[in-house]
């Protein structure tokens, strides 16, 4: 115990004080006892603005879910009206534009992508309140499509996992899932061709895109030193072949069907190794032996979301429009089909080609142009080009994603 009365004397005594072994009344010296007294009086101060934090913070939890209620209730009421006309839950221009304009009006400490898990959640319980909505997408859990679908739509909606794209397709046509989510392209490996095979047969729309970052990682029960088999999807054997030959020269390789089927192996195999999401890794309980293993950091995979409506308009961002059509198998004719986006200036962000399933040698191509199929300039050059092609259909208009994710 501290024997004299203490006196807040910071100058000369500051050194002692700080070693913790003046006593201002007698000058002896002291075993620490100073310092930790110092140290419980600062302890207590740091106790009460804590308590006095989290009060604060209890107040203002109470007042988000006060202000949840009051929005829940608000889009219960629109659920309504929608229902009324005919109209679907599921609106990407309106979510994509709010969630635009909160980025924008954001400048505290909360992150832009943290942000816009919260918000996507709050549209999934809306969308919840407003009808139970069922998403099909490539399966099994926890693959990339899953993770692209779960962070789209939150945990509200319901997932049903399917084995190949045709059967998401199918799903949707069928109405036995309200939409689907299938990849068309990754920044790395190129296109999706299956998903363009299947809107040559289907008479889905595309709704709404999504951009998703993927980070493969290295999930396996064991060590690294320990991995004798890895067991991986031909994708991400690809993506991740150069991190794979020096880290793992002499693991003998196994083609599966999907990263999940790759992690699932790991569980079961002794001294195997799998690559997946953590999504996939947390599923199975095992561990992520490497975090983003992939050659190259910009790996991006851009996911489609197929359904029988047509979206409105995004205001307030840019759009996207997508369409396929087939010409006559004859010089300029693919030149003479594009002609109208250039006299127009309508910027054409993509183009692909398949053979068509009619004829050998015939094509059916696909183009992405900015902008909404509705606006002026976009519906005079379809027009155009519906006169100089022997097929033209819209697949869809919708919100523009970045392929970049943003922070």
């Amino acid at each position: 115990m501290v024997k004299g009365p203490l006196r807040h004397n910071w100058g000369a005594d500051s050194k002692a004080l700080d070693e913790g072994l003046y006593n201002s009344s007698s000058g002896e010296k002291i075993r620490g006892d100073l310092k930790e007294f110092w140290a419980l009086e600062l302890k207590g101060i740091g106790r009460m603005e804590t308590e006095k934090a989290r009060k604060e913070i209890n107040a203002i939890d109470g007042k988000i879910v006060e202000l949840l209620n009051k929005r829940l209730g608000l889009a219960m009421k629109i659920g309504k009206e929608k229902k009324l006309k005919g109209e679907g839950v599921y609106d990407p221009a309106r979510e994509e534009e709010i969630i635009a304009s909160l980025k924008e009006e954001n400048k505290g400490n909360l992150r832009n992508d943290s942000l816009e898990v919260l918000f996507r959640e709050i549209f999934s319980i809306s969308r919840n309140a407003q009808q139970h909505i069922t998403i099909a997408c490539l399966g099994p859990q926890t693959t990339f499509s899953h993770v692209a679908a779960m962070k789209h739509f939150g945990s509200s909606a319901n997932y049903e996992c399917l084995d190949s794209i045709k059967e998401v397709f199918t799903s949707v046509e069928k109405g036995e899932a309200d939409m689907g989510i299938v990849p068309i392209e990754n920044s790395l490996g190129g296109s999706v061709i299956y998903t363009y095979d299947m809107f040559m047969v289907s008479p889905l729309n595309i709704v709404a895109e999504i951009s998703e970052p993927i980070s493969h990682n290295l999930i396996s029960p064991g060590r690294l030193q320990d991995i004798e088999k890895l067991y991986v999807h031909p994708q991400a054997l690809a993506q991740c072949r150069e991190w794979i030959a020096k880290n793992l020269p002499n693991a003998e390789i196994i083609e599966v069907s999907s990263t999940a089927k790759s992690v699932e192996s790991a569980k079961i195999y002794l001294k195997s190794a799998g690559i997946g999401s953590e999504l996939s890794a947390a599923h199975y309980g095992l561990n992520i032996v490497a975090k983003n293993i992939q050659d190259k950091e910009n790996n991006v995979t851009r996911f489609l979301v197929i359904g029988k409506s047509r979206p409105k308009k995004a205001a307030k961002l840019g759009n996207k429009t997508s369409i396929m059509f087939t010409v006559k198998n004859e010089p300029g004719a693919l030149f003479t089909a594009l002609e109208p986006l250039k006299k127009l200036k309508v910027n054409m962000t993509k183009i692909e080609s398949r053979p068509g399933n009619v004829k050998n040698w015939d094509y059916v191509f696909f183009v992405d142009v900015q902008g909404y199929f509705e606006d002026e300039k976009i519906s005079k050059a379809l027009a155009q080009m519906k006169k100089n092609t022997d097929m033209l259909r819209v697949l869809g208009s919708y919100p523009e994603k970045p392929m970049k994710s943003e922070n």
